[in-house]
Formats: structure tokens, sequence, C-alpha cells
């Protein structure tokens, strides 16, 4: 039987969001029906509307950061039942690429998905999920093991910020490149990601965490959520300062430098930034045609001679099933701020205007309720 809601839906290229009323169709075999009770925006649902729906088929239901109620299971499923609080994940393991089946579900890139099962009421079109989600609607049809079930006394409107800047930020220093006690890290670039980075080095008892941005806000933001020190890339030169302050009568630099930006040249920074055997991590989203530069032969930057290393994090190489509730109970026993991480919060209505304050405004991450 399906059930039928409100959703905001890009409709065609070039054009806003907008909200419309939907159907949703019973979930089939090993797939869940949730019934959202809040969705962070994230700038990934942001590119999808500026790279004209990024391939996916129109209409698309935008949204992939969300957390809600499951209302009914599909065959097959028993580890959830009609009134568990979930997370929905973007990256549930497929267990049958290569990865999975060496045992490194990790590094799973093809990702459990479920059948499209929600249509535009007016005319009955099959709508395209962001990320398989599809969050920025009161109804949503997930596979039953992307739906990730969280402790009751979790707050959902916290708990959806795990299902993606959370989680990336966080995992990238504890999966993507472990962030070793006693470590000096550099975080390119502040916003929901960047802040979630500098948190899990936090986590990881890094010594010296130096964040790096062109915007004071979001530097006065680092050093609340665990930055010891603040580099404004608008007024010095940041590799120089990076190394300054990271000087230690061995070598300037740091063990670990973590880019979320997606800038290019922010990832050619970070690993100039690295001391010698150091890695640097990227996380920001790449448009298809960036590249970068990396020198090989300074004695002092150089990839060779100074060992240094490049990795690449996608979604913190998060393992859902168990990094989610990890980062819950962090959330409750008060050491993962996520209170700090909402700017505001906003209704399905306000999406437009909550894009066009991630691309002008001082907003960290805006919350949608339900």
């Amino acid at each position: 039987m399906s059930v039928e809601g409100r959703a905001c839906i890009l409709e065609e290229p070039g054009t806003p969001a907008v909200v419309r009323e939907i159907t949703v169709e019973s979930p089939g075999p090993n797939e869940v029906l949730v019934r959202l009770v809040a969705s962070g925006v994230c700038h990934t649902d942001l590119t999808v509307k500026m790279l004209n729906g990024n391939g996916m088929a129109f209409p698309i239901v935008l949204g992939h950061e969300g957390a809600g109620i499951v209302e009914e299971v599909g065959e097959g499923v028993t580890h959830l039942a009609p009134g568990d609080p979930v997370v929905l994940a973007y990256r549930a393991p497929c267990e049958q690429c290569p990865a999975c089946r060496r045992g490194d579900p990790r590094r799973c890139y093809m990702a459990l998905r479920p059948k499209q099962r929600i249509r535009r009421k007016s005319d009955g079109a099959l709508c395209s999920q962001v990320l398989r989600c599809g969050t920025f609607a009161t109804h949503t049809v997930v596979h039953a093991k992307a739906a990730i079930k969280m402790p009751a006394a979790m707050p959902l409107d916290k708990a959806c910020l795990i299902a993606c800047g959370v989680i990336t930020g966080v995992g990238a220093t504890m999966n993507t490149t472990p962030v070793f006690a006693g470590s000096r890290v550099a975080v390119i670039g502040c916003g929901g990601v960047g802040l979630s980075v500098i948190q899990g080095a936090k986590l990881q008892h890094a010594r010296q965490i130096v964040a790096v941005d062109v915007n004071s806000v979001k530097l006065e933001w680092a050093r609340k959520f665990g930055a010891t020190d603040t580099v404004n890339a608008r007024e010095v030169d940041p590799v120089a300062e990076v190394r300054r302050l990271t000087e230690d009568g061995w070598d300037g630099g740091v063990e670990f430098a973590f880019e979320a930006t997606g800038i290019p040249a922010c990832t050619e920074q970070a690993i100039k930034m690295l001391a010698y055997g150091g890695r640097a991590t990227t996380i920001g989203f790449p448009a298809a045609t960036d590249s970068v530069t990396l020198n090989l032969g300074d004695m002092a930057t150089g990839v060779y001679w100074n060992k240094a290393g490049l990795n690449v994090c996608h979604c913190g190489d998060a393992l859902p099933s168990s990094d989610f509730p990890l980062m819950a109970q962090l959330y409750l026993e008060g050491k993962l701020d996520l209170d700090g991480m909402v700017t505001r919060t906003i209704g399905l209505d306000d999406v437009e205007d909550a894009f066009h304050e991630m691309e002008t405004g001082n907003v960290i991450r805006s919350v949608i309720l339900f």
C-alpha cells in the first residue's frame, strides 16, 4: 500500500528545486519505508543541482543526510521493525564487488540500492533519489542495510548529520588515513566536513591541529571544535605558515593534512604542508576536469624527497553498520559535538534559501525538520 507525502524535487536542468506531492510505494524485499524526521542540507545536494542532475534521470528527489522512523519493512528484513529510529547510509556494502569479496567492505564501490519507489503524484513520474536516499522528502524507501538503527536516546535532528558530513570528516581521520596520537594535523577548509575532520583529529589525540581557511568566521568555528592553531589563507601563504607553526626542531610540517574543499590547489598545498613521510588526504568533491600538479624533486616539499603520500576519502571509508552507532555513542558521551554543527533549522520549503546560504553565508549545516 502506497503512502502520500511531499518532497523537494529537481524537475529539470537549470531550474530551482520545488516541493511537490509524491506517492511512495511499499518496500520490496530487503527494503524499508522510512518516515523522515530530519535531513541535513549537504553541499553534495547543491552540487547535484549545479551539475544539472550529475547524470541522474529527472525528476530527482534531493537529499541524502537523513534520519527517521521505520514505518514498514519488506520481505526478508529481520533486523529492523516499524518504530525503529534509523540514520540512512548512502553506501551500504554490496557484498559482491571485489573489495567486499576480499573482506574489505570499507572499500566497496558498488553499494546496495533499492528499487525506485517514489513517484511525482501529478503525473506518476518515477523519481531518482540522490545517492540512493532522497531524504528531502517526508518518506523514502532505502535498502534495509542502509538503514542503521540508532539508540533510543539519540535525537534524530542531530543523528542525521552522521549520515554524510560528520562520518566523512571523522572517518577520514579514523579509517581513510588513521591519525596517530601525538601527531600534527592540518585541515584545509573549515565547513561541515572540515570541522568534522578537526573533531576526528581531536578524538584521535593529535597534539596539534592547524585549521586553514579564508573565512575568519569559519576559523573561529575551528577553534571551538578543537583546532589549536588557525591560518587565514587570505592573509598569509598557508603552506609557509603551517610549516612555521609546526616547526619542532626536527622539521616543519604535519604528519597528516586533510583537504576538505574540492579545490585542486588545496590538494597541492596539503602535500606541501607534510613533514617527512606524511600523508595528505583529499576529501572535497572535484569537477571532472580538475587536476593537480605535484612537485617531485624539491628537497623540502617535493613528493619524492619528502616521501609524501596521497589518499582519497569517500564518505570516511565508513562501515555504516558499526561506524554510525559509534558516532552516536560518542555524541551521547559528550565527545562528539553535533549540536554545534546545526547552524539553522528549516522547513522543506526553505531548501533553495539554504542553498543560497551555503554559497554566500556563514553556515555549517541547515537541518530540515519534518
